[in-house]
């Protein structure tokens, strides 16, 4: 068995065992605990909420197998799986953008911002106004089914960013660019398919390009569970990179990093969150931009750390979701757009701040 030999690095204590080497941050642990508290805080209450409220002591109490029949059926099959919809979704859309993030080393970065969202969402929206309206083309389309074209069109729309960003190699900046001139032609193909588009249809279209949690079940659940199941530990392997891969290219190839290879894979797993993420729920806005650097800010690290935006990227959905619900009495929102308006004035925030460093 081995033993865990505790060693002084850099001013933290280190704990090596083989090929192994952690290094302890209290700060770190301190705040996933209080995130993770806050995420399950979050569900309780938005689990609670409804025509039949029920307080958190209870629902936490169903949720370890107590509660009447009742309860039990309110909270597991009616309203438990929209609240792990939306925890699963905004983990993955999170731990994406900490990856795109810290790759191009640029917080504007995140999948939303670099048009993969914009991918998927073209393509929902293709198959919900053709679905109806041009006969054995839509009607194949509609059978292929909405989660699976929004995901065909993020990773398409990812496979054309890097190919038309690689110039024996992909730089932070040129990924930027590409993604955000593809992210523009597909806006605008998305609005052509709306002025096309029949009424009910382009309605149809306006609450899905929203962002929704609205009548999700296990069926939603299932696919986003299973991407983070097997994307996520391949995050984290690959995560001990992107320590190097922020020093530019020619250090961390001198550090013995293969650039390109670690940044396609680091991507193909950004990509597959984000599309799974989107598919599942619609494009839920900037929580990719935000989520990552509210976790960096928290834990204090020099780039946003996979864990802490895992938690707060589903923190973060979950409790946006609570104030689409309730805020506005009878009148529930989408949940994109309580996320739009908490991350908008964050993205006008980061776009003066680089307008000064820029000047100075």
């Amino acid at each position: 068995m081995a033993v865990l030999e505790k060693q002084r690095v850099a001013g933290r204590p280190a704990l090596r065992t083989r090929g192994v080497s952690l290094v302890w941050r209290p700060r770190y642990v301190i705040v996933l605990a209080i995130g993770i508290a806050v995420l399950v805080l979050g569900m309780a209450a938005n689990i609670g909420r409804g025509e039949y409220p029920i307080s958190i002591p209870e629902v936490l109490a169903v949720l370890m197998g107590g509660g009447d029949s009742g309860q039990q059926f309110i909270v597991l099959e009616l309203r438990l799986p929209r609240s792990l919809t939306g925890a699963l979704v905004g983990g993955a859309l999170a731990v994406a953008g900490a990856i795109t993030q810290s790759i191009a080393r640029n917080p504007l970065a995140s999948p939303d911002m670099i048009g993969l969202t914009a991918g998927a969402s073209a393509a929902a929206v293709f198959v919900i106004v053709l679905g109806g309206g041009f006969g054995a083309v839509g009607g194949f389309l509609a059978s292929a089914g909405l989660p699976m074209a929004a995901l065909i069109g993020g990773l398409v729309t990812a496979t054309l960013i890097y190919g038309l960003a690689w110039r024996r190699g992909v730089q932070g900046f040129r990924l930027v660019l590409v993604g955000i001139g593809l992210q523009a032609m597909l806006l605008a193909i998305v609005h052509w398919l709306l002025v096309v588009a029949e009424v009910f249809e382009a309605a149809r279209a306006y609450v899905w390009l929203n962002g929704s949690l609205n009548a999700r079940g296990w069926e939603h659940v299932l696919p986003v569970s299973v991407a983070l199941a097997v994307l996520l530990p391949a995050a984290f392997l690959l995560a001990h990179v992107l320590g190097a891969l922020q020093y530019g290219d020619d250090t961390a190839r001198a550090l013995g990093v293969p650039v390109n290879k670690a940044r396609s894979l680091l991507l193909l797993v950004a990509v597959g969150l984000a599309s799974v993420a989107t598919a599942s729920a619609g494009p839920i806005a900037f929580v990719a931009l935000v989520a990552p650097q509210i976790a960096q800010r928290l834990v204090g690290g020099a780039r946003p750390p996979i864990g802490m935006s895992l938690v707060v990227g589903a923190a973060l959905t979950v409790i946006s979701d609570v104030v689409a619900r309730t805020a506005f009495g009878a009148t529930e929102l989408p949940v994109g757009i309580v996320t739009a308006v908490l991350g908008a004035p964050y993205l006008l925030y980061l776009l003066a701040r680089y307008g000064r460093e820029a000047r100075a």
